[in-house]
């Protein structure tokens, strides 16, 4: 059995389910997949991550999602980094990037917007339509890592009220008053 886009979109979400279990109820409804499906998904990348022999880092991405739309290198203080990025049919207007070392070792992995947009309104902040880049627009944003694997956060203050948002994989999950 392969796993392809279907299934990484499905692992990618089991994650996501940590914080805004109804948004991926939502999504698997509307991909007509099951609970079961999502935790094999989540299961099968995470056997393949650690099978010997399996392909690691950028291989098992383009295993699963084909090749990239996009390719590049981007500088990250002194180290140079290959760029590749996904476009995945649950999350329109957005890519899954990947930044990649020498050998292609995975560094971070998160969604991002490939094309530039104008700053979001405090109201257009919502699940799954925000990145973390987003909120560079906020006066005071301060990010950081979350409680778990591939969580991140950010905190802003916006109309003297503190708020923080809750990424998965870069995507905004939750927003909540701080």
């Amino acid at each position: 059995m392969t796993f392809e886009v279907r299934q990484f979109e499905l692992a990618l979400m089991h994650r996501m389910r940590d914080l805004n279990p109804a948004r991926v109820e939502e999504a698997l409804a509307a991909m007509g997949a099951t609970r079961a499906e999502l935790r094999d998904a989540h299961a099968r990348w995470t056997r393949m991550a650690y099978a010997p022999g399996a392909p690691k880092g950028v291989a098992a991405l383009r295993r699963a999602l084909g090749p990239p739309a996009h390719r590049g290198v981007r500088q990250a203080g002194s180290l140079t980094c290959e760029v590749f990025r996904w476009a995945l049919p649950s999350w329109p207007g957005m890519e899954f990037e990947a930044l990649a070392g020498p050998g292609g070792e995975v560094w971070n992995q998160w969604f991002v917007r490939p094309s530039p947009r104008a700053a979001p309104a405090f109201g257009e902040l919502v699940p799954w339509a925000c990145v973390v880049a987003d909120l560079a627009a906020f006066p005071g944003a301060t990010q950081g890592e979350g409680g778990a694997p591939h969580h991140w956060t950010a905190g802003f203050t916006h109309e003297g009220a503190g708020y923080r948002a809750l990424f998965v994989y870069g995507l905004l999950q939750r927003l909540d008053r701080a």
